[in-house]
């Protein structure tokens, strides 16, 4: 890909003016469009250091209205993003359906050489490069443009640049140590380069080598590459036979038998065991959490279930565990408008927690296989790719090292029955019961039957499904504890 590219491409100052004055015409208007069709744009900007990222940033950014972009520095990776799996940093910078996000270094440069002190093994670098192109593909099928633009001086000229830079004091600091690094080891960043610009590309999302050793020239092909993409994508669109959600009653898929068949619903316990029991596990989940902390490893547990399952009793036995310094509970309701706006995993995203701590969700990612499967809140071809995104999130942030757990907390229909009377009868308990619920509780056997494929699908050697017989709450709310318990000692 360098290679074809031909470094002594220029244009004179007289072709550069008549072409940009109308590519950006053409590319304010396109803005306009974008938001017209909700469409989120991503421009990223990675190359040489000194290739004019910053340059040509600016010279994109001249005739956009700055209302409706952002733009992020990704070279300094903050505290906080470092002690969060790598790909945070980046989907929760995912721009808002109808907006552009800009970004000066692409998530690339966690492989390359003192790229932000990252020192992986080739064994770990497979791994993120994985987890780079998968997360380049969920965006791209969630309709998010994607435009990666390297920029590519020779050796020669990057050096020229170098001098030029430290030669005034006023620009001296911007050339660093492994700036030049970079330019005395050329050759080797140039292989390296050429294999990381052709191992990350997914289809739709594929690098664009622009020449930049005239600055006049680049801009223009810069621009260009940028029109045609989103030209080309709202082409697309407006020929898009946009067809509705097939009916949920259409869309199980093919199944054996539930997996549910062999869970024993009559296991119970009796009050003196239980409060033995749950006294011993608080403690050593509370020297755990300690641990954890102190050896900065965080944890998530997911909690799913029928409504009425004992989800929020279960968490509260849990949490009385733990210190409250060290813990988020994150119930999910229903999206807010500006979720619905950006990929459905960026709001759990942004809930990730840092190195050291825990992060309990009340309901999860799996609702888009589940309610929205069966609600037709999204098609059936976007529940149906839901299971390797939802996979493919769930690897990357255990590749950071962060441990997984996921409860489906299971009662049967008789066991749901009395609890939804029992909560409907006693004014204390009414708020936990709705309409929605009672509605719920008429698709069971959908539920049951999107429960089993999701469990089918997603229960993976490293983040497996522990199903919990609830209908008694007391041997549920151990049991839940003892497999965190069992879980943590493992890890």
């Amino acid at each position: 890909m360098l290679q074809a590219a031909d470094l002594n491409a220029s244009m004179d100052r007289k072709s550069y003016k008549e072409n940009m004055k109308e590519l950006e015409n053409r590319l304010g208007l396109l803005q306009q469009e974008i938001r017209t069709h909700k469409i989120p744009v991503i421009i990223v900007f990675e190359g040489w250091s000194s290739s004019g990222k910053g340059t040509q940033i600016s010279a994109v950014l001249n005739p956009l209205d700055p209302r409706y972009f952002n733009v992020y520095t990704m070279k300094r990776v903050q505290e906080d993003a470092v002690m969060r799996p790598y790909l945070w940093s980046f989907f929760t910078k995912t721009p808002e359906k109808g907006r552009i996000t800009l970004l000066d270094r692409s998530w690339l440069m966690g492989l390359m050489p003192g790229g932000e002190g990252f020192s992986l093994s080739p064994r770990e670098k497979k791994y993120l490069l994985n987890d780079i192109n998968a997360f380049e593909e969920q965006l791209i099928n969630d309709g998010v443009v994607i435009i990666k633009i390297f920029l590519h001086i020779g050796r020669a000229e990057q050096k020229k640049r170098f001098l030029e830079l430290e030669a005034d004091p006023a620009t001296k600091w911007r050339v660093e140590e492994g700036d030049r690094a970079q330019n005395d080891n050329y050759d080797k960043f140039f292989k390296m380069f050429e294999g990381l610009l052709t191992a990350n590309a997914p289809d739709g999302s594929e690098w664009n080598v622009v020449a930049a050793t005239e600055r006049l020239y680049a801009s223009v092909a810069v621009y260009r590459l940028i029109i045609d993409k989103i030209t080309n994508e709202i082409a697309r669109r407006k020929e898009r036979d946009l067809r509705p959600s097939i009916p949920a009653a259409q869309s199980i898929m093919p199944r054996g038998g539930s997996v549910f068949e062999s869970v024993d619903l009559k296991k119970t316990m009796n009050d003196r065991d239980y409060k033995q029991e749950l006294g011993r596990l608080r403690g050593e989940m509370s020297k755990i959490c300690f641990d954890l902390y102190k050896k900065r490893r965080s944890v998530v547990i997911v909690f799913e279930g029928w409504d009425a399952a004992g989800k929020g009793g279960a968490i509260k036995r849990l949490t009385e565990a733990l210190d409250p310094r060290g813990y988020e509970v994150v119930p999910v309701p229903a999206p807010t408008a500006e979720e619905l706006n950006h990929h459905y995993l960026w709001r759990f995203w942004k809930k990730i927690p840092k190195d050291g701590h825990i992060a309990i969700f009340d309901r999860s990612w799996y609702g888009r296989v589940m309610v929205e499967r069966i609600e037709g809140f999204c098609t059936e071809a976007e529940w149906k790719r839901a299971y390797k995104e939802i996979n493919d999130m769930e690897s990357a942030v255990i590749n950071h090292g962060t441990v997984i757990i996921k409860f489906w907390l299971h009662i049967d229909k008789d066991e749901q029955l009395a609890r939804f009377t029992s909560r409907q009868e006693n004014p204390l308990k009414q708020y936990k019961i709705t309409e929605e619920d009672w509605r719920n509780r008429e698709k069971w056997d959908l539920y049951e039957a999107a429960v089993t494929d999701m469990i089918n699908l997603t229960d993976t050697a490293r983040a497996p499904w522990h199903i919990i017989e609830s209908n008694s709450k007391k041997y549920a709310r151990v049991r839940v504890l003892e497999r965190v318990v069992e879980t943590l000692r493992e890890r």
